[in-house]
C-alpha cells in the first residue's frame, strides 16, 4: 500500500463525501473521512499473492466495455478469472480505486466519478491489513499478517467459481448464503441465469437452478459423496471432498491432498450451466475439465415426477415404484412423466411394509426428519409408528451406515444407478409385498385357483393369437377405436410380423419402448398428408402428428424404396431408445405393422438446423447466440454419445440436417440409422461400406474405412464453420468453377488472420469477435487432417466453454481430396463422385435434406 499525496486524499474525501451524499451508501464513511485514506489498487497497479499464485487488479473481459476488480491465476496463460468484486457495476475505463479508509479497515471501489461502486461492507477494525493470499482469498485482518482473525474475505462472497477451502454453503449465526452464479457470458462477468446453492433444511443437499427453476439436485451427503452425483469417485484423485453440518453452519468444500501439484483446481459454473470441476495441466498448459452432472435426461429435477424412477437404461426412462401406477397413463408411456405415479392402495398405517429400493438416488430431502444417532432398525419402527412417514433410510453409508432419515412427503426427484447411489425402505400397503399369515393364505389359495385357470385357458390361447395377428394385418383399414391407445411392450419380448425385420430373432437387453398401432398413426397424421409433411430423407418421409391429448409428435416413416432400410431402422431403433439426454432427440414410441416401420419421435417446432442455416429468408433468425448456444449443445450431445452414456456412440452421420431445433432453438441430434456402438475401451473400428454424407466426412473414414469418435469430431468441426459461415461446405474436392471448399477458406482466412471474414453477413456486427474466433478456433482443430492433432468432445466442451482456455493452433484440415487448376487428380488425392470402391472400400455417401 502507498499513502495518497494530501492533495490526492482530500480529492478523494470529497468523491466519496459526494457519493454518500447523492447515492444510497455501500457502507458508511462517516467515522473515516478523517483519515488519509490508502490506495490498494489503481491503473495497472496489481497486489500479488506472496507466492505469485493469484493476483488482484483491474480486467476487461475480451470486448466487453467495461472495466472489473478482480483475482486471478497470476501464472495461468489466457487469463482465468475466480472472482469479481463489481460484476454488476462495471467501471466504464480503468481509472477507478481500490482503496481503504481509516483505521475501520473497510475497503471501497471507486469508479473514476468518485462513486462508491462496491465495498467489503464489514465491522470495524483496529489496525487493518489487507492482504492476497496464495489461496486466492482476499481477506481484511487485524494487526500482523501472521494474525488468524479475519474479520472480511472474498471467500465469503464468491461468483462463479468454488476454490479450494472455499466454502459452498450457509453461516447460520450471521445467515450468509456462499452460493456460486455463472457469469452472464464468455465475456459478461454479470450475475447469469444459472446458480448452485445449498439447502440446509432437513437433509442438506445443493440445487442448481436456472434462475428461478431447480435444473438438477446433487441429492443428500451420504458420507463420502452426494448420493446424486456418483461421478464424484471418479473425480476423487487428489482432492478431499468434505461436508460439515454444525448447528452454526452447514457447507461443502474440497480441499488437494497435493497442493504443490494442483494448485490451480477449481469447481466452476459456466454460463450455460455446466458444472465442472478444472484443473490446470502444467505440463500441457491447458485446464483438464471433469464434467459434473446434469448430463443426461435422469439428471433433470423432477423428471419421473412423485413417486416416479428414472432409469437412463429403460424407454421410456420414467418407472413407478412397486405399489404405484402412473397418475397420467397416456402421457406416461409416450414419455412424459412429470405427473408421476399414484398408489395403487391405500396404506394401513402400523400394519405397512416397507420395500427396498437399491442404488437410488434418495428423493428431494426439503423437510426430511434427521437423526444422526439412530439405528437403522429403530428409523424403520419410527417411521411405521408415524402414518405419514413415507420412507427412510440410513443418513451415511460409511462404516456400515448410520443414522436415520425419513420423508413425510411424497419422494420426488429419483434414479436408479448402475453404480451409485444408496437403499431406501418406501413404504407400501401390506398386500404390495406380504401380510400377516391370513393374508399369505389368500394369496395361496388364489394362486392354486389362478393356476387352475391357466391351464384352460392354455386350450384357447392359440386361437386368440391367431385373432390378434388377423386383426394386426387389417389394422390400417380397420381402426381400433377414437384414442388409439399406446401399449409398452418389452422389445426383447416382441416377435414382429414382418420377415424382414429382425428375421424373426429377439433383441436381447432391449428397455422399454412405447408400441402405437397404425390406426392411431394415421389418424393423428391425417392419413400421412402432404399438408402435415414435414421432410423428406433417404429412409423416406417425415410427418407431422397430434395425438387424441394434444401431444404433438413427428413420426419417421420407413418408405419400402428407401435407400436406408430394415437394417438402419432396426440399428435407430435399438440406439436411441437407450440414449437420454437434452441435446438428443426423443424416442416416444414405434409403429410395426406387416410391412410398415415407423418411429414416433417428439416435435421439433423448429424442424432442422439446415432449413434455417441455409435459408437466404430465414438465416437472420439465427444471432449469433442462438447458433453460439446450438454449437454448444450439439457438443454435449456428443461428449454424452462418446463419453457419458451407457455404451460409446459413434453417430457416422452428423450434419445440419440431422440438427433438430425445439421451440427455443435448443439442438437435438437426430438419425441413428448409420450410428454404430463401441465397446468402453474400443477406439476405432473399420468398415468396407462407408456410409455418411459428403463434405462431413473425415479423410480416415472417406478413405479407408476406418472411424472412431474423431470421426464425429470432425463432422463436428463442420458443423461449427457453417453455423458460423452460413455456408455449406461442398465436400471433398473442388468443383469446375475451383472455388475452394469451406475448410479451405476458412483454412486460409485464417492463417491470413482473417478468420472473421467468413461470418455469415447477416449477423452484421451483433456477434462478439473474440468469441467468433475462439469458435473458428474450435472448428479447425476439429477438422486437422490427422486423427491425433483433433480434441476430444470433452475438451471442445471445456474451450468453447471457457474464454481464458489456453488452445493449440490448427493445423492443415482434412480437406486433401481435391483438383487442380488445369482439372486432373492429383496423385495424393482421390475422387468422390456417386458411390464407387477405393482400396477395396465401398463409397456410399448420402445427399441432406
Amino acid at each position: 500500500m502507498r499513502a495518497l499525496t494530501k492533495q490526492q486524499s482530500l480529492f478523494f474525501t470529497i468523491l466519496c463525501l459526494n457519493s454518500l451524499l447523492t447515492l444510497s451508501p455501500i457502507a458508511s464513511l462517516e467515522d473515516d473521512l478523517s483519515f488519509t485514506p490508502d490506495i490498494l489498487v489503481e491503473g495497472n497497479m496489481t497486489i500479488v499473492s506472496p507466492c505469485e499464485v493469484f493476483e488482484l487488479g483491474f480486467f476487461k473481459p475480451g470486448n466487453n466495455s467495461g472495466w472489473y476488480l478482480g483475482i486471478w491465476y497470476k501464472n495461468v496463460q489466457n487469463r482465468t478469472v475466480v472472482w469479481v468484486a463489481n460484476r454488476d457495476t462495471p467501471l466504464s475505463n480503468s481509472s477507478g480505486a481500490l482503496l481503504m479508509t481509516g483505521d475501520h479497515g473497510n475497503i471501497f471501489l471507486l469508479d473514476p466519478s468518485g462513486n462508491v461502486t462496491w465495498s467489503s461492507n464489514h465491522t470495524q477494525v483496529l489496525r487493518p491489513n489487507v492482504l492476497l493470499l496464495d489461496t486466492g482469498n482476499l481477506v481484511i485482518k487485524e494487526g500482523t499478517e501472521n494474525s488468524q482473525t479475519i474479520f472480511w474475505q472474498s471467500f465469503d462472497y464468491p461468483t462463479h467459481i468454488l476454490l479450494p477451502d472455499m466454502k459452498l454453503g450457509w453461516n447460520l449465526s450471521t445467515g450468509l448464503n456462499r452460493h456460486l452464479t455463472s457469469w452472464k457470458s464468455s465475456e459478461d462477468p454479470s450475475t447469469g441465469d444459472f446458480s448452485i446453492k445449498l439447502d440446509y433444511h432437513g437433509f442438506p443437499e445443493i440445487f442448481l437452478w436456472h434462475k428461478h427453476v431447480k435444473n438438477f439436485r446433487t441429492g443428500p451427503w451420504n458420507g463420502m459423496i452426494f448420493s446424486g452425483v456418483p461421478e464424484m469417485c471418479a473425480s476423487k484423485h487428489g482432492v478431499d471432498f468434505n461436508f460439515v453440518t454444525k448447528q452454526d453452519e452447514v457447507y461443502y468444500s474440497f480441499s488437494l491432498q497435493n497442493k504443490l501439484e494442483l494448485e490451480y483446481s477449481g469447481l466452476t459454473v459456466s454460463p450455460n450451466g455446466d458444472v465442472q470441476q478444472i484443473t490446470w495441466v502444467e505440463s500441457t498448459k491447458m485446464w483438464n475439465i471433469f464434467q459434473y452432472p446434469p448430463k443426461d435426461q435422469c439428471d433433470s429435477y423432477g423428471e419421473c415426477g412423485p413417486f416416479g424412477i428414472c432409469d437412463t437404461n429403460a424407454s421410456p426412462v420414467c418407472k413407478c415404484v412397486r405399489g404405484f401406477q402412473p397418475k397420467n397413463l397416456e402421457a406416461w408411456n409416450l414419455g412424459n412423466g412429470l405427473d408421476g405415479c399414484v398408489r395403487k392402495r391405500e396404506l394401513k398405517c402400523t400394519k405397512d411394509k416397507f420395500l427396498r429400493l437399491r442404488s437410488v438416488k434418495l428423493p428431494e430431502s426439503w423437510g426430511a426428519f434427521v437423526d444422526r444417532d439412530m439405528s437403522l432398525e429403530a428409523c424403520k419402527e419410527k417411521c411405521l409408528e408415524n402414518c405419514s412417514c413415507s420412507a427412510y433410510c440410513n443418513m451415511e453409508i460409511t462404516n456400515g451406515g448410520r443414522g436415520c432419515v425419513m420423508w413425510f412427503r411424497e419422494l420426488m426427484d429419483m434414479r436408479v444407478y448402475a453404480d451409485g447411489g444408496q437403499d431406501l425402505y418406501v413404504r407400501l400397503a401390506p398386500s404390495e409385498i406380504g401380510g400377516d399369515g391370513k393374508e399369505t393364505l389368500a394369496i395361496i389359495i388364489v394362486v392354486a385357483i389362478v393356476g387352475l385357470v391357466i391351464l384352460l385357458a392354455g386350450l384357447g390361447f392359440y386361437i386368440v393369437w391367431k385373432r390378434n395377428l388377423r386383426i394386426s394385418r387389417n389394422a390400417r383399414t380397420q381402426p381400433k377405436g377414437p384414442c388409439g391407445r399406446s401399449q409398452v411392450l418389452l422389445l426383447n419380448e416382441v416377435v414382429f410380423t414382418s420377415k424382414d425385420f429382425y428375421s424373426g430373432e429377439r433383441i436381447n437387453d432391449e428397455p422399454e419402448l412405447a408400441l402405437i398401432d397404425f390406426s392411431t398413426v394415421a389418424v393423428a397424421t391425417n392419413n400421412f398428408s402432404d399438408e402435415n409433411l414435414l421432410g423428406e430423407g433417404g429412409f423416406g418421409y417425415v410427418y407431422k402428428g397430434t395425438l387424441t391429448e394434444g401431444q404433438e409428435i413427428a413420426v419417421k416413416r420407413l418408405s419400402k424404396n428407401s435407400g436406408q432400410g430394415t437394417e438402419e431402422f432396426k440399428n435407430e431403433l435399438k440406439l436411441i431408445a437407450r440414449l437420454q439426454h437434452i441435446n438428443l432427440v426423443r424416442l416416444l414410441a414405434c409403429c410395426i405393422d406387416k410391412d410398415e416401420q415407423m418411429l414416433i419421435y417428439e416435435y421439433m417446432e423448429n424442424k432442422s438446423l439446415d432449413a434455417f442455416l441455409f435459408s437466404r429468408e430465414k438465416r437472420s433468425t439465427l444471432d449469433w447466440q442462438k447458433r453460439y448456444n446450438i454449437i454448444c449443445g450439439i457438443a454435449r450431445g456428443l461428449v454424452y454419445l462418446h463419453q457419458d452414456s451407457r455404451f460409446r456412440i459413434i453417430h457416422r452421420d452428423l450434419k445440419a440436417s440431422n440438427i433438430l431445433l425445439d421451440g427455443e432453438f435448443t439442438p437435438k441430434i437426430s438419425d441413428f440409422g448409420m450410428a454404430r456402438i463401441f465397446g468402453k475401451d474400443q477406439n476405432e473400428s473399420h468398415t468396407r461400406r462407408v456410409v455418411g454424407t459428403y463434405g462431413y466426412m473425415s479423410p480416415e473414414y472417406a478413405m479407408d474405412g476406418f472411424f472412431s469418435t474423431k470421426s464425429d469430431v470432425f463432422s463436428f468441426g463442420v458443423l461449427v464453420l457453417e453455423i458460423i459461415s452460413g455456408k455449406k461446405n461442398k465436400g471433398f474436392f473442388n468443383y469446375s468453377d475451383n472455388k475452394p471448399n469451406l475448410l479451405d477458406c476458412a483454412w486460409k482466412q485464417w492463417k491470413e488472420g482473417k478468420g472473421l471474414e467468413i461470418v455469415d453477413s447477416s449477423l452484421g456486427n451483433s456477434y462478439c469477435p473474440s468469441e467468433v474466433l475462439r469458435c473458428i478456433q474450435v472448428g479447425l482443430l476439429c477438422v486437422q487432417e490427422h486423427v491425433v492433432d483433433r480434441p476430444t468432445m470433452s475438451s471442445v466442451v471445456f474451450m468453447l466453454s471457457s474464454p481464458d482456455a489456453t488452445m493449440p493452433q490448427p493445423k492443415t484440415p482434412g480437406f486433401c481430396l481435391g483438383r487442380n487448376p488445369a482439372g486432373q487428380t492429383d496423385s495424393s488425392s482421390s475422387k468422390l463422385e456417386g458411390s464407387h470402391t477405393t482400396d477395396q472400400v465401398t463409397i456410399a455417401a448420402l445427399d441432406g435434406r
